[in-house]
């Protein structure tokens, strides 16, 4: 359903076609998430090492993490706000999406190179400017291009493939470490091979669907009329995403709780490999489901598996409890990611979907942001158990917020 309405209609379930969800995910939604994987393996070969990088050979604080990771996200957030609106208003996703993705690129070469934290700062900030660019143009492409009663699926696809390549790089980042004896920069210029591969696949497989002619032209996206025709349902669903985003932060934290408990240097991005893992393989399993039962559901299912994670990481007495929590903390990930992403993709406008997913990465990006520092903060201050408590404190605030959008969401539907 492409309408702004209000009712739970479009925030639960769409109409499964007769051929089902198992067939018909079109070529260019497979190519996206090939897309996905390669700079996801490119990336997490060296984020899964970053954060000790920096607090083990650069010396930098937890906090300072906190702080680099949060403001990395949230300038990706922003960014996205103005690439989804400028998509819109082109009515053309694939230039800016294939030119994020070449920043992204052509920005990996800085980290093997940099000399002090500055140097990473940089990178990292242009990195996510590279994400935010093609962030909110990639998801409305695949909502432009799937079915609707294959949006759920197709998504959930797009996450998985994206998740591939987040443990497949840290895998390969373990060998590169046992390999080079924890030589971190050999990591980092062996990272930049699938990210131009990515480049170059974009441009190549993916072919842009041509715009309704009886679609509405947009001129000002970002005006406050236009962003009044997202409808209430839509920013009800950002809202619940931004409190969600409180209750989590950076998976930089899970790294570093597990070197608190002692795992080897060279082991450190098999912590992101057990969390890719369960993302890939519930993501695309969930995004079918939530084309037949209700959405809001499945998102609150996904808030108890943050929950448990928080409190097994927060008590964990050795490093298998932190694998089992960093397995749920993955889960979590998988039920709800590509499921926040199908209600946004629902309850907007076709014309102004680039807009909608950029004012819902700003709002989640913005929460990410505060959520890293205080985050870093804590750890810092209490430990990494004070840090993981605060998580699971905010993720039953999140909870009891759900069933009350919920309730609203029903009450509209019987009006």
């Amino acid at each position: 359903m492409d309408g702004s309405g209000d009712g739970i209609g479009v925030v639960t379930t769409e109409i499964v076609g007769a051929s089902g969800t198992r067939q018909g995910i079109p070529a260019g939604v497979w190519a996206l998430g090939f897309v996905s994987m390669l700079m996801d393996m490119s990336s997490e070969m060296i984020h899964a090492l970053l954060p000790v990088y920096m607090v083990t050979v650069l010396g930098t604080s937890a906090l300072t993490v906190g702080i680099i990771e949060g403001i990395a996200e949230a300038t990706a957030s922003i960014t996205k706000v103005f690439s989804g609106a400028l998509s819109d208003w082109l009515g053309k996703r694939k230039l800016l999406a294939a030119l994020g993705y070449g920043l992204a690129a052509f920005t990996k070469p800085i980290f093997p190179l940099a000399p002090t934290v500055e140097w990473l700062v940089a990178a990292r900030f242009i990195d996510r400017i590279g994400k935010g660019i093609r962030g909110a143009p990639r998801d409305a492409l695949v909502a432009d291009i799937a079915p609707s009663h294959l949006r759920g699926a197709s998504f959930g696809l797009r996450q998985s493939l994206d998740t591939i390549g987040a443990f497949i790089g840290p895998l390969i980042a373990i060998g590169l470490m046992w390999l080079t004896a924890d030589h971190f920069q050999t990591v980092f210029w062996i990272a930049v091979i699938p990210a131009f591969l990515s480049v170059g696949l974009i441009l190549v497989a993916v072919k842009e669907p041509e715009c309704p002619r009886v679609q509405r032209r947009v001129r000002m996206p970002l005006h406050r009329d236009e962003l009044r025709r997202l409808g209430a349902t839509y920013w009800w669903v950002v809202t619940v995403a931004a409190v969600f985003t409180l209750a989590r932060f950076s998976e930089a934290f899970l790294i570093l709780r597990a070197q608190s408990m002692g795992l080897p240097l060279a082991l450190i991005p098999i912590v992101l490999v057990i969390m890719s893992l369960a993302y890939s393989l519930s993501a695309y399993p969930i995004g079918m489901l939530s084309d037949r039962v209700n959405r809001l559901t499945l998102l609150a299912i996904g808030l108890v598996l943050l929950l448990l994670a928080d409190i097994v990481l927060a008590f964990a007495a050795d490093i298998v409890w932190i694998g089992i929590g960093v397995l749920l903390w993955g889960l979590h990930m998988g039920f709800t990611q590509g499921l926040l992403a199908t209600l946004i993709a629902e309850t907007a406008p076709a014309e102004l979907r680039g807009t909608a997913f950029g004012m819902f990465n700003l709002m989640t990006g913005t929460a990410l942001l505060v959520a890293s520092v205080v985050a870093g903060a804590l750890w810092d201050l209490t430990g990494p158990q004070g840090t993981f408590l605060a998580g699971a404190t905010f993720t039953v605030l999140t909870l009891a917020g759900l069933f009350v959008i919920r309730g609203r969401l029903r009450g509209r539907a019987d009006a």
